[in-house]
């Protein structure tokens, strides 16, 4: 079963409003319907903007870079799914590394972010990944299922669909380091084989996996000829319009 091949840029807490419209304007105008999905994830304050500037584009997509666990209400600060809904946000980043880390974002948080991402009729990028001890301790497998399983295994088959899965080796993320095409293509298997012991194979294949450590020009043509490597959350290299086009027309040429 045919996977959908996604570069997602997730610009953090980076942009000026002048600069995010300037960057999503020439992703968007140089952007070409090759078969791979482009997402930008801008901070909240340009999400706005950018549906403007993405319009009805039918291969450059939005994404929230996260959403709080609850509907509404005294949460100073925070935004709901229905504020990014009406905004046209199409997708939301949940579960990443940093949101766990600083924040102390805990599985059961984000089970209720991805209940009411979905309820709402948005899809999820859905990060999951290990530390460099973790790693060292030969635990990053059972590391990452329990996340998956605590998180997202509660769905049913239809709504599991609507997930994107994003690998982040933590000890790749902001470092310059990145995980190995070999180590990448271990991990990524090994979340497949977790997504078909809990579903079915035929979920498990039809999944996207993105690869979210450092992954720039430089090393992604070998992460991306990985057989279960359907793309990357891009960081860094997301920022500057041509690193990520460039990576757009890599994942194309897979």
């Amino acid at each position: 079963m045919n996977r959908t091949n996604i570069i997602a840029g997730n610009w953090k807490m980076n942009m000026t409003l002048d600069e995010g419209k300037a960057l999503a304007t020439e992703i968007v105008k140089q952007a070409t319907d090759n078969g791979v999905k482009a997402i930008i994830a801008p901070p909240y304050y340009l999400l706005e903007s950018v549906r403007q500037i993405i319009g009805n584009s039918k291969h450059v997509f939005l994404a929230a870079q996260n959403c709080h666990q609850e509907a509404a209400g005294a949460y100073t600060g925070e935004i709901s799914v229905n504020m990014l809904k009406s905004v046209g946000v199409d997708y939301i980043i949940i579960g990443h590394s940093e949101r766990r880390n600083y924040f102390d974002e805990t599985n059961k948080m984000l089970t209720k972010k991805v209940n009411l991402a979905l309820q709402a009729g948005l899809d999820v990028i859905f990060c999951c990944g290990e530390s460099l001890t973790i790693r060292e301790d030969n635990a990053h497998v059972q590391h990452v299922k329990r996340q998956l399983r605590e998180s997202l295994f509660h769905l049913y088959e239809n709504e599991f669909s609507r997930i994107v899965i994003a690998y982040e080796p933590i000890w790749a993320i902001g470092t310059g380091e990145v995980a190995t095409p070999l180590q990448a293509q271990e991990m990524h298997a090994e979340i497949r084989k977790i997504v078909s012991n809990n579903y079915d194979d035929r979920i498990a294949q039809a999944t996207t996996i993105l690869y979210g450590g450092s992954c720039k020009p430089s090393n992604a043509e070998a992460l991306f000829a990985k057989p279960d490597v359907d793309g990357g959350l891009i960081g860094g290299a997301s920022l500057k319009a041509e690193d990520f086009l460039k990576l757009l027309e890599m994942r194309a040429a897979k």
